[in-house]
């Protein structure tokens, strides 16, 4: 029997470890420069995904260690939001809401064989501070939707 000050433990640890951050140059490169587009205003979800071969390609001296299959990065525009403490702030609840919701997304990658890797990138498109209860909901959203997208390719 279940009481009520235990809790289920996620099947999954939901932390963002550093496989699963977008850092190698050429990844960065080819995705903002071939990688497609989804609009949730005030968020933009820049995608790419990548075959083995493609990915193998991509480096030189072959793939890095550390190298999950589903890798991110947030960039919030200092055209935008001039103010620093603004950009962390919303680049912390971007990531939280990444965090929290990329467990479906992850899982239709990794049963795919025929993907390398898939990188994304979340742009903040508004003027203003936007709640983390509306940004959670947007991300949602936009996971649904590159989803969606993936199970068409």
């Amino acid at each position: 029997m279940e009481t009520l000050n235990e809790e289920k433990k996620p099947s999954r640890r939901l932390t963002l470890r550093k496989p699963e951050k977008l850092r190698h140059k050429n990844l960065v490169n080819s995705l903002f420069s071939e990688g497609k587009s989804i609009y949730d205003f005030p968020i933009r979800l820049v995608w790419k995904a990548l075959s083995p071969e493609e990915l193998q390609q991509a480096f030189r001296a072959g793939i890095p260690q550390n190298t999950g299959k589903l890798q991110m990065l947030v960039t919030i525009p200092k055209k935008k939001r001039r103010r620093a403490v603004d950009r962390v702030l919303l680049r912390r609840r971007i990531r939280e809401a990444y965090r929290l919701n990329r467990s479906h997304l992850a899982d239709v990658i990794e049963s795919r064989e025929d993907i390398g890797i898939v990188t994304i990138a979340f742009i903040f498109l508004g003027e203003e501070n936007t709640t983390y209860a509306s940004l959670e909901k947007k991300m949602i959203n936009l996971l649904e939707r590159l989803v969606k997208k993936l199970n068409r390719e």
